[in-house]
C-alpha cells in the first residue's frame, strides 16, 4: 500500500497515510455522530456530535498507528529491517523488508501489536472511569469508552490465529518452533487466514441478504482482504524458499546489448526491431565504456518525430542513479523488492563499475518457473 501523504518519522520509522484512510475516518465519524452519540446522549447540538466524532475517529487512527509502531520498533530491535508504516482504509501496515530470524523474534514482533492495543484499551477505560468520577459530560465519557472498547476489540480480532493477522504470525511462530520448517509454518498460518476470510465473506453476505444488515458488507470486505493477503503471503513464502541463496548472476542476462549515449534517436530506431536492438530496454554506455543509464523504447517514444535526428539517447535515458543496480553475487531476494518498486522493472548488474548483465522481473519469474517445475518433478 503506497502512501499518499508522508507524516515524517516517528521513533525513527517512516510513517505515511494512504488517501483511503479518509474513508475510515469519515465512516467512524458518521457512525458516531449520527448513531451512537445521539442515541446514548440525546439533547446535544449536531455540531457537538460531529466535532467529538471527528476527534474520536482521529484518536482511533492514532491508536492504530501506535499498534503498528510497536510492531516496527520491536522488529528493528530483533534485526528486521523496516521500510515504514502506512495507514489506510482497513487499518495500518508495517512494511518489513526482511523476515524474522527466529521463531522467538517472530513471536515478539507479532505479540506486541495486540498487547499495545490491550494497553491502549485499558488506558482509555481507566480514563473513562476517571472522567465519569469527575462528572465530565457523559458525551465525552461515551467517546472515551468507545475508544476503550474498539481497542480491546481490535486486539481480540488481531489475535485470531490466521494470517495476515498478528495471531497468524503467532501461529506461524509456534508451528515454526515445533516443526523447524518456516515454509510449512507459513502454509499453515495462511491456510487459516483464507479459511477465516471465506467465513467472513459468507457470513457478511448472509447478513446482508437475510438480515438486511449493511454492516455485513464491511465484514465481507475485511474477509476478502484476508483471503487476498493470505494468498499473496503464501506465494511470497514459496518464492523466498525457491530463490533462497540464489545469486543474481544465475538469473541475469549476460553481456546485454548496449546503446551509445551519443547515438541519436534516429540511429537507434534504424537498428530495431530486426537489427541489433531487438529488445525493449538497453543499458547506455558513455564513450569510455562506463555505464551511465538505461533507455527503453517507451522513453525513446517521448522524442518528437521531427527531433529524432538531433535528440541523443543521453537526453532521454534514465540516469544511472535512478536505476536499480546489483552485484553479481548479491542474493536475488535482496534485489527483488527494488525491482518491483522501480519504474522500468530492470536492474543493471555491475562488477567493479563494469557492466556484466541486466535483470528483469521476467528473468526472475522464468527462473522461478523452472525451479518450481524441478521441485515438483522430484516430489
Amino acid at each position: 500500500m503506497n502512501e499518499t501523504l508522508s507524516l515524517g518519522r516517528i521513533a525513527g520509522v517512516r510513517v505515511g497515510l494512504h488517501w483511503s484512510v479518509l474513508v475510515i475516518v469519515v465512516l467512524v465519524a458518521l457512525m458516531l455522530a449520527r448513531g451512537r452519540f445521539p442515541y446514548a446522549h440525546p439533547g446535544h447540538s449536531a455540531l457537538a456530535y460531529w466535532a467529538l466524532a471527528v476527534l474520536t475517529s482521529v484518536v482511533f487512527m492514532a491508536s492504530l498507528l501506535a499498534h503498528e509502531l510497536a510492531h516496527a520498533v520491536v522488529a528493528r530491535r530483533n534485526g528486521v529491517q523496516v521500510d515504514g508504516i502506512t495507514l489506510w482504509m482497513l487499518g495500518g501496515a508495517a512494511r518489513l523488508r526482511t523476515e524474522a530470524p527466529t521463531p522467538g523474534a517472530e513471536l515478539r514482533i507479532a505479540g506486541v501489536g495486540p498487547l499495545t492495543s490491550v494497553v491502549a484499551g485499558g488506558v482509555f477505560a481507566g480514563l473513562a472511569v476517571w472522567l465519569q468520577a469527575l462528572h465530565v459530560s457523559g458525551l465525552v465519557v461515551e467517546a472515551v469508552a468507545w475508544l476503550a472498547a474498539i481497542n480491546i476489540l481490535l486486539a481480540v480480532f488481531n489475535a485470531l490465529p490466521a494470517a495476515p493477522l498478528d495471531g497468524g504470525r503467532l501461529l506461524r511462530a509456534f508451528l515454526w518452533h515445533r516443526t523447524g520448517d518456516r515454509l510449512r509454518a507459513t502454509r499453515g498460518a495462511t491456510a487459516a487466514g483464507r479459511a477465516l476470510g471465506w467465513f467472513m465473506v459468507v457470513t457478511g453476505f448472509a447478513a446482508v441478504l437475510f438480515a438486511s444488515s449493511l454492516s455485513g458488507l464491511w465484514a465481507a470486505l475485511i474477509g476478502w482482504f484476508l483471503i487476498a493477503t493470505a494468498t499473496a503471503e503464501a506465494r511470497q513464502a514459496e518464492l523466498h524458499t525457491m530463490l533462497d541463496d540464489v545469486p543474481v548472476r544465475r538469473v541475469m542476462t549476460r553481456d546485454p546489448v548496449t546503446v551509445p549515449a551519443a547515438a541519436t534517436v534516429e540511429q537507434f530506431l534504424s537498428a530495431g526491431p530486426f537489427g541489433a536492438y531487438r529488445h525493449s530496454t538497453f543499458p547506455v554506455l558513455a564513450e569510455d565504456g562506463t555505464v551511465v543509464g538505461l533507455i527503453t523504447v517507451h522513453l525513446v517514444n517521448r522524442a518528437p518525430a521531427q527531433d529524432r535526428a538531433t535528440t541523443t539517447i543521453a537526453q532521454l535515458m534514465r540516469p544511472l542513479p535512478e536505476v536499480p543496480t546489483a552485484g553479481p553475487d548479491e542474493p536475488v531476494l535482496d534485489l527483488l523488492q527494488r525491482l518491483e518498486s522501480s519504474r522500468d522493472r530492470r536492474a543493471l548488474v555491475l562488477e567493479e563499475d563494469r557492466l556484466v548483465g541486466i535483470v528483469s522481473l521476467a528473468d526472475i519469474s522464468r527462473a522461478l518457473t523452472w525451479l518450481t517445475t524441478a521441485t515438483g518433478s522430484r516430489s
